[in-house]
């Protein structure tokens, strides 16, 4: 079976591997450079208890279900690529920062919810006067940068084709069947076409309106704080007052601010003092960190804010898009359900609730 997977993210170059391991003929087609977009500018955690927080319950599921993939999904991926990843399993500390915060995480798993005093044991740095926290040991997280590399290589070593700086422009048509996926330099005729464009999703001409839910990019900035000599970085993930931080080869990354503004990806002095101010609001000793790097990135979002997975009212066009804030959760579930409806085979987890027609009249 031969399949053309349009765009080389996390979650393309994850289906991509899946398909070619199971002995497909599949060619990745890439804008850019391959995992330079979202996954390159995400945080990579895999942290399904605060993620979920507030999903509707199809989203939960899916957050819980891939997270329990992640560890035999990360051993396959190193030793497939020969690279390591730096899954770990860290866990996560949310911190009520007030009385209503402590409230509603006590609602929400009473059993995981932390004194003040027990939680500056996990979490030192920890400003003083919080209301508690809640602490999820399983919570886990992964080198992204490193993650996409490995994935190519994964890819690549599984028979696939990596074709970066090859943006597609157009699906072609025959009746209501897609045919062939067009770039400036060539086209390319298949069995099966997965769009996991990202943020690019809807930007594809030759399809018949409404057959890709619209996915709007919606830019995250984030920042990196480096200690002085001799602090420690925090030994988990922290969330709280509006941010999360995730320690990462000696540095510790704060995120992340949503803007919709486009494909602008440019860096601003606001979002640098947001996250910086809310950091050092919820752990007040990072105002004597520095700040040594910023980036953005774009999350494609979907106008209801849930990923759009599976077939699409065009015989032959999968979508995997939409993830917004969960590339990196989603991949290992998002990848073993997408091989299995190419291949015509049920999937492992439901993803019905995520259906591209559900847009449609």
């Amino acid at each position: 079976m031969k399949i053309v997977i349009i765009g080389a993210g996390v979650a393309g170059l994850s289906i991509g591997w899946k398909l070619a391991a199971k002995g497909a003929d599949v060619t990745v087609l890439e804008r850019a450079n391959a995992a330079r977009a979202a996954t390159w500018a995400a945080a990579g955690m895999i942290a399904a208890t605060a993620e979920s927080a507030g999903a509707p319950p199809a989203e939960a599921a899916l957050c819980q279900a891939s997270a329990q993939y992640w560890p035999k999904f990360a051993a396959a991926v190193e030793e497939q690529s020969g690279q390591r990843i730096h899954y770990r399993k860290d866990g996560v500390l949310i911190a009520a920062l007030t009385a209503e915060d402590a409230d509603a995480l006590k609602a929400r798993a009473p059993s995981r919810f932390l004194n003040a005093a027990d939680a500056f044991a996990i979490a030192p740095m920890l400003r003083p006067g919080i209301s508690g926290a809640m602490w999820d040991p399983d919570e886990a997280h992964v080198d992204n940068r490193a993650l996409g590399t490995a994935l190519a290589i994964a890819f690549k070593r599984a028979g696939g084709t990596l074709s970066i700086n090859e943006a597609v422009v157009r699906i072609e048509m025959d009746g209501e069947r897609a045919i062939a996926a067009r770039t400036p330099f060539n086209v390319y005729h298949a069995d099966a076409f997965v769009l996991a464009a990202g943020a690019w999703t809807s930007q594809i001409d030759g399809l018949p309106d409404g057959t890709v839910p619209r996915i709007t990019p919606v830019k995250g900035e984030m920042i990196a704080l480096a200690p002085p000599s001799g602090e420690e970085l925090p030994r988990c993930l922290l969330w709280g007052n509006e941010i999360y931080m995730a320690s990462r080869h000696g540095r510790l990354l704060v995120g992340a601010t949503a803007d919709n503004v486009g494909f602008d990806t440019s860096l601003t002095d606001t979002a640098r003092e947001f996250l910086f101010t809310h950091a050092t609001g919820l752990c007040p000793e990072l105002h004597k960190w520095e700040i040594v790097d910023q980036w953005a990135g774009l999350r494609p979002r979907a106008a209801d804010g849930l990923p759009v997975i599976g077939a699409s009212a065009v015989e032959n066009l999968f979508i995997a898009s939409g993830q917004y804030r969960n590339g990196i959760l989603f991949a290992p579930a998002l990848a073993e359900s997408m091989r299995a409806i190419v291949l015509n085979e049920p999937p492992p987890v439901d993803i019905a609730p995520f259906s591209p027609r559900r847009f449609q009249p």
